[in-house]
Protein backbone atom coordinates (compact mmCIF):
# COMPACT_ATOMS: atom_id res chain seq x y z
CA UNK A 1 0.00 0.00 0.00
CA UNK A 2 1.55 3.29 -1.14
CA UNK A 3 0.72 6.26 1.13
CA UNK A 4 1.41 9.95 0.61
CA UNK A 5 1.97 11.88 3.85
CA UNK A 6 1.60 15.67 4.21
CA UNK A 7 2.60 17.60 7.35
CA UNK A 8 1.76 21.32 7.68
CA UNK A 9 0.86 21.78 11.36
CA UNK A 10 3.20 24.70 12.11
CA UNK A 11 6.33 26.06 10.45
CA UNK A 12 7.69 23.07 8.55
CA UNK A 13 6.34 21.63 5.31
CA UNK A 14 6.95 17.89 5.18
CA UNK A 15 5.93 15.33 2.56
CA UNK A 16 6.76 11.65 2.16
CA UNK A 17 5.92 8.46 0.29
CA UNK A 18 5.68 5.31 2.40
CA UNK A 19 5.15 1.84 0.95
CA UNK A 20 3.95 -0.88 3.31
CA UNK A 21 6.15 -3.43 1.55
CA UNK A 22 9.27 -1.42 0.79
CA UNK A 23 9.25 1.12 3.61
CA UNK A 24 10.00 4.82 3.22
CA UNK A 25 10.56 5.60 -0.46
CA UNK A 26 11.18 9.35 -0.33
CA UNK A 27 10.67 12.36 1.88
CA UNK A 28 11.33 16.10 1.76
CA UNK A 29 11.16 18.84 4.36
CA UNK A 30 11.19 22.62 4.11
CA UNK A 31 11.77 24.66 7.27
CA UNK A 32 10.45 28.21 7.64
CA UNK A 33 13.06 29.15 10.26
CA UNK A 34 14.52 32.01 8.19
CA UNK A 35 11.05 33.36 7.43
CA UNK A 36 10.08 33.66 11.11
CA UNK A 37 13.52 34.45 12.60
CA UNK A 38 13.17 38.23 12.31
CA UNK A 39 9.96 38.06 14.37
CA UNK A 40 11.42 35.81 17.08
CA UNK A 41 8.68 33.19 16.66
CA UNK A 42 6.14 31.71 14.28
CA UNK A 43 3.75 34.13 12.57
CA UNK A 44 0.68 31.97 11.73
CA UNK A 45 -0.41 33.86 8.61
CA UNK A 46 3.09 33.76 7.12
CA UNK A 47 3.34 30.06 7.94
CA UNK A 48 0.09 29.30 6.10
CA UNK A 49 1.12 31.26 3.01
CA UNK A 50 4.48 29.52 2.86
CA UNK A 51 2.85 26.08 3.06
CA UNK A 52 0.75 27.06 0.03
CA UNK A 53 3.92 27.95 -1.89
CA UNK A 54 6.04 24.96 -0.89
CA UNK A 55 3.81 21.88 -0.67
CA UNK A 56 3.24 21.13 -4.35
CA UNK A 57 6.90 21.63 -5.42
CA UNK A 58 7.98 19.32 -2.60
CA UNK A 59 5.44 16.72 -3.76
CA UNK A 60 6.88 16.84 -7.26
CA UNK A 61 10.35 16.30 -5.79
CA UNK A 62 9.45 13.16 -3.82
CA UNK A 63 7.62 11.52 -6.73
CA UNK A 64 10.75 12.02 -8.82
CA UNK A 65 12.94 10.66 -5.99
CA UNK A 66 10.77 7.58 -5.57
CA UNK A 67 10.29 6.95 -9.29
CA UNK A 68 6.54 6.43 -8.93
CA UNK A 69 3.53 8.06 -10.57
CA UNK A 70 1.01 10.04 -8.51
CA UNK A 71 -1.86 7.79 -9.53
CA UNK A 72 -0.09 4.82 -7.95
CA UNK A 73 -0.86 6.35 -4.53
CA UNK A 74 -3.39 4.25 -2.62
CA UNK A 75 -4.03 6.61 0.25
CA UNK A 76 -3.32 10.18 1.36
CA UNK A 77 -2.58 11.05 4.99
CA UNK A 78 -2.39 14.64 6.17
CA UNK A 79 -2.08 16.28 9.59
CA UNK A 80 -5.54 17.19 10.91
CA UNK A 81 -4.30 18.56 14.25
CA UNK A 82 -3.23 19.75 16.69
CA UNK A 83 -1.56 22.83 15.24
CA UNK A 84 -2.13 26.26 13.72
CA UNK A 85 -5.55 26.27 12.09
CA UNK A 86 -4.47 28.07 8.90
CA UNK A 87 -1.45 25.83 8.40
CA UNK A 88 -3.53 22.71 9.02
CA UNK A 89 -6.13 23.82 6.49
CA UNK A 90 -3.48 24.10 3.77
CA UNK A 91 -2.38 20.49 4.17
CA UNK A 92 -5.95 19.23 4.58
CA UNK A 93 -7.18 21.02 1.46
CA UNK A 94 -4.26 19.79 -0.65
CA UNK A 95 -4.49 16.24 0.70
CA UNK A 96 -8.24 16.00 0.21
CA UNK A 97 -8.03 17.50 -3.29
CA UNK A 98 -5.35 15.09 -4.43
CA UNK A 99 -7.23 12.11 -2.99
CA UNK A 100 -10.38 13.20 -4.80
CA UNK A 101 -8.50 13.63 -8.10
CA UNK A 102 -6.80 10.23 -7.73
CA UNK A 103 -9.97 8.51 -6.48
CA UNK A 104 -8.22 7.22 -3.38
CA UNK A 105 -9.04 7.51 0.34
CA UNK A 106 -7.70 10.34 2.50
CA UNK A 107 -7.30 10.39 6.26
CA UNK A 108 -6.55 13.11 8.80
CA UNK A 109 -3.76 12.08 11.21
CA UNK A 110 -3.09 13.24 14.76
CA UNK A 111 0.22 15.11 14.79
CA UNK A 112 1.34 13.64 18.13
CA UNK A 113 0.42 10.11 17.06
CA UNK A 114 2.76 10.68 14.15
CA UNK A 115 5.59 11.60 16.53
CA UNK A 116 4.74 8.69 18.81
CA UNK A 117 5.00 6.20 15.94
CA UNK A 118 8.06 7.77 14.26
CA UNK A 119 10.47 5.19 15.79
CA UNK A 120 8.52 2.53 13.86
CA UNK A 121 10.26 3.82 10.74
CA UNK A 122 13.60 2.51 12.04
CA UNK A 123 15.12 -0.90 11.36
CA UNK A 124 14.64 -2.06 14.97
CA UNK A 125 11.30 -0.59 16.10
CA UNK A 126 9.85 -0.94 19.61
CA UNK A 127 7.16 -3.49 20.35
CA UNK A 128 3.94 -2.63 22.18
CA UNK A 129 3.41 -1.85 25.01
CA UNK A 130 5.75 1.01 25.86
CA UNK A 131 5.85 4.41 27.54
CA UNK A 132 6.26 7.38 25.21
CA UNK A 133 7.71 10.77 26.12
CA UNK A 134 6.51 13.31 23.56
CA UNK A 135 8.36 16.60 23.95
CA UNK A 136 8.19 19.46 21.48
CA UNK A 137 7.60 23.19 21.27
CA UNK A 138 3.89 22.80 21.91
CA UNK A 139 3.53 19.53 23.81
CA UNK A 140 4.96 17.62 26.76
CA UNK A 141 3.25 14.28 27.31
CA UNK A 142 3.93 10.94 28.94
CA UNK A 143 1.75 8.24 27.42
CA UNK A 144 1.24 4.53 27.99
CA UNK A 145 0.95 2.96 24.53
CA UNK A 146 -0.66 -0.48 24.23
CA UNK A 147 -1.32 -0.29 20.49
CA UNK A 148 -2.44 2.07 17.73
CA UNK A 149 -5.04 4.34 19.31
CA UNK A 150 -4.74 2.63 22.70
CA UNK A 151 -3.27 5.53 24.63
CA UNK A 152 -3.40 6.42 28.31
CA UNK A 153 -2.12 9.87 29.28
CA UNK A 154 0.14 9.47 32.32
CA UNK A 155 1.25 13.09 32.55
CA UNK A 156 1.20 16.37 30.65
CA UNK A 157 2.33 19.95 31.01
CA UNK A 158 0.02 22.23 32.99
CA UNK A 159 1.63 25.36 31.50
CA UNK A 160 4.60 25.76 29.13
CA UNK A 161 5.74 22.72 27.18
CA UNK A 162 9.43 21.83 27.50
CA UNK A 163 10.29 23.08 24.03
CA UNK A 164 8.34 26.29 24.61
CA UNK A 165 10.29 26.92 27.83
CA UNK A 166 13.55 26.34 25.95
CA UNK A 167 12.56 28.85 23.26
CA UNK A 168 11.31 31.54 25.67
CA UNK A 169 14.36 31.29 27.90
CA UNK A 170 16.69 31.39 24.91
CA UNK A 171 14.95 34.51 23.57
CA UNK A 172 15.35 36.33 26.89
CA UNK A 173 19.03 35.32 26.93
CA UNK A 174 19.38 37.07 23.58
CA UNK A 175 19.85 33.89 21.53
CA UNK A 176 18.65 33.65 17.92
CA UNK A 177 15.49 31.85 16.80
CA UNK A 178 14.90 28.91 17.02
CA UNK A 179 15.97 29.20 20.63
CA UNK A 180 15.98 25.60 21.84
CA UNK A 181 18.90 24.31 19.73
CA UNK A 182 20.79 27.58 20.28
CA UNK A 183 20.45 27.28 24.06
CA UNK A 184 21.57 23.64 24.02
CA UNK A 185 24.65 24.56 21.98
CA UNK A 186 25.50 27.43 24.32
CA UNK A 187 25.05 25.15 27.35
CA UNK A 188 27.99 23.06 26.14
CA UNK A 189 30.25 25.96 27.20
CA UNK A 190 28.64 26.36 30.64
CA UNK A 191 30.17 25.65 34.05
CA UNK A 192 28.49 22.75 35.87
CA UNK A 193 27.21 23.51 39.37
CA UNK A 194 27.44 27.29 39.33
CA UNK A 195 23.66 27.69 39.32
CA UNK A 196 20.96 25.23 40.31
CA UNK A 197 17.39 25.80 39.24
CA UNK A 198 14.28 23.97 40.57
CA UNK A 199 13.09 20.64 39.19
CA UNK A 200 9.38 21.56 39.04
CA UNK A 201 6.75 19.17 40.45
CA UNK A 202 9.28 16.44 41.20
CA UNK A 203 8.61 16.79 44.93
CA UNK A 204 5.02 15.59 44.58
CA UNK A 205 3.41 12.43 43.16
CA UNK A 206 2.40 12.10 39.54
CA UNK A 207 3.85 12.57 36.08
CA UNK A 208 2.57 16.03 35.15
CA UNK A 209 5.02 18.73 34.09
CA UNK A 210 5.37 22.44 34.79
CA UNK A 211 8.15 24.50 33.21
CA UNK A 212 6.86 28.05 33.68
CA UNK A 213 8.42 28.45 37.14
CA UNK A 214 11.75 27.05 35.96
CA UNK A 215 11.78 29.52 33.09
CA UNK A 216 11.07 32.36 35.54
CA UNK A 217 13.88 31.22 37.88
CA UNK A 218 16.36 31.23 35.00
CA UNK A 219 15.30 34.67 33.80
CA UNK A 220 15.38 36.19 37.29
CA UNK A 221 18.91 34.85 37.76
CA UNK A 222 20.02 36.20 34.38
CA UNK A 223 18.66 39.68 35.08
CA UNK A 224 20.87 39.96 38.17
CA UNK A 225 24.02 39.16 36.21
CA UNK A 226 26.28 41.11 33.91
CA UNK A 227 25.48 40.08 30.31
CA UNK A 228 28.82 38.34 29.71
CA UNK A 229 29.26 35.26 27.51
CA UNK A 230 30.32 33.22 30.56
CA UNK A 231 27.22 34.15 32.57
CA UNK A 232 24.96 33.46 29.61
CA UNK A 233 26.50 30.01 29.08
CA UNK A 234 26.29 29.11 32.79
CA UNK A 235 22.59 30.04 32.96
CA UNK A 236 21.93 28.04 29.79
CA UNK A 237 23.74 25.02 31.28
CA UNK A 238 21.77 25.15 34.53
CA UNK A 239 18.47 25.59 32.70
CA UNK A 240 19.07 22.67 30.33
CA UNK A 241 20.23 20.51 33.24
CA UNK A 242 17.04 21.25 35.17
CA UNK A 243 14.80 20.42 32.20
CA UNK A 244 16.64 17.18 31.48
CA UNK A 245 16.56 16.09 35.14
CA UNK A 246 12.84 16.87 35.39
CA UNK A 247 12.00 14.90 32.25
CA UNK A 248 14.15 11.97 33.40
CA UNK A 249 12.53 11.87 36.85
CA UNK A 250 9.06 11.86 35.32
CA UNK A 251 10.00 9.14 32.82
CA UNK A 252 11.34 6.99 35.65
CA UNK A 253 8.05 7.40 37.52
CA UNK A 254 6.03 6.51 34.45
CA UNK A 255 8.04 3.33 33.90
CA UNK A 256 7.69 2.38 37.55
CA UNK A 257 3.94 3.02 37.58
CA UNK A 258 3.33 0.97 34.44
CA UNK A 259 5.92 -1.74 35.07
CA UNK A 260 7.16 -1.34 31.49
CA UNK A 261 10.78 -1.36 30.32
CA UNK A 262 10.55 0.23 26.86
CA UNK A 263 10.63 4.03 26.52
CA UNK A 264 10.03 5.89 23.27
CA UNK A 265 11.21 9.52 23.05
CA UNK A 266 9.96 11.67 20.17
CA UNK A 267 9.42 15.32 19.26
CA UNK A 268 11.88 18.13 18.68
CA UNK A 269 13.27 18.19 22.25
CA UNK A 270 13.98 14.47 21.82
CA UNK A 271 16.98 15.49 19.69
CA UNK A 272 18.66 17.06 22.75
CA UNK A 273 21.86 15.11 23.32
CA UNK A 274 22.01 15.60 27.09
CA UNK A 275 18.44 14.30 27.41
CA UNK A 276 19.31 11.27 25.30
CA UNK A 277 22.35 10.47 27.43
CA UNK A 278 20.39 10.84 30.68
CA UNK A 279 17.55 8.59 29.50
CA UNK A 280 19.99 5.97 28.26
CA UNK A 281 21.46 5.85 31.77
CA UNK A 282 18.00 5.58 33.29
CA UNK A 283 16.99 2.74 30.97
CA UNK A 284 20.25 0.86 31.58
CA UNK A 285 19.72 1.04 35.34
CA UNK A 286 16.30 -0.57 34.89
CA UNK A 287 17.42 -3.14 32.35
CA UNK A 288 15.25 -1.49 29.71
CA UNK A 289 15.78 0.35 26.47
CA UNK A 290 15.10 3.76 24.93
CA UNK A 291 13.94 4.12 21.32
CA UNK A 292 14.25 7.26 19.22
CA UNK A 293 13.46 8.19 15.64
CA UNK A 294 16.48 9.29 13.64
CA UNK A 295 17.34 12.95 14.23
CA UNK A 296 15.73 14.16 10.99
CA UNK A 297 12.41 12.66 12.15
CA UNK A 298 12.47 14.21 15.63
CA UNK A 299 11.13 17.46 14.22
CA UNK A 300 7.89 17.65 12.24
CA UNK A 301 8.03 15.61 9.03
CA UNK A 302 5.86 13.92 6.42
CA UNK A 303 7.28 10.43 6.97
CA UNK A 304 5.67 10.03 10.39
CA UNK A 305 2.32 11.19 9.01
CA UNK A 306 2.53 8.76 6.09
CA UNK A 307 3.34 5.87 8.45
CA UNK A 308 0.57 6.70 10.94
CA UNK A 309 -1.87 7.13 8.06
CA UNK A 310 -0.92 3.75 6.61
CA UNK A 311 -1.52 1.98 9.93
CA UNK A 312 -5.03 3.41 10.17
CA UNK A 313 -5.97 3.10 6.49
CA UNK A 314 -4.72 -0.51 6.40
CA UNK A 315 -6.93 -1.23 9.42
CA UNK A 316 -9.96 -0.04 7.49
CA UNK A 317 -10.42 3.42 8.96
CA UNK A 318 -12.22 5.63 6.44
CA UNK A 319 -13.56 9.19 6.43
CA UNK A 320 -15.87 11.23 4.24
CA UNK A 321 -14.57 14.02 2.01
CA UNK A 322 -15.22 16.88 4.46
CA UNK A 323 -12.22 19.12 5.12
CA UNK A 324 -12.04 19.39 8.90
CA UNK A 325 -9.07 20.32 11.07
CA UNK A 326 -8.72 20.23 14.85
CA UNK A 327 -6.28 22.79 16.32
CA UNK A 328 -6.91 21.11 19.71
CA UNK A 329 -7.28 17.34 19.65
CA UNK A 330 -6.71 15.14 22.74
CA UNK A 331 -4.52 12.16 21.89
CA UNK A 332 -6.42 9.75 24.11
CA UNK A 333 -9.66 10.31 22.19
CA UNK A 334 -8.38 8.61 19.05
CA UNK A 335 -10.13 5.36 18.09
CA UNK A 336 -8.20 2.12 18.51
CA UNK A 337 -7.46 0.04 15.42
Amino acid sequence: MLILGIETSCDETGVALYDSGRGLLAHALYSQVKLHAEYGGVVPELASRDHVRKTLPLLQDIFQQAGVEPRQVQGVAYTRGPGLIGALLVGAAIGRSLAFAWNTPALGVHHMEGHLLAPMLEADPPEFPFVALLVSGGHSLLVRVDGIGRYQILGESIDDAAGEAFDKTAKLLGLPYPGGPALAKLAEQGTPGRFRFPRPMTDRPGCDFSFSGLKTAAINTWRKLAPTPENRADVAYAFEEAVVDTLAIKCQRALQETGLQRLVVAGGVGANQRLRARLRELAAERGGRVYYPRLEFCTDNGAMIAYAGWRRLAAGQVEDMAIEVLPRWPLDRLPAV
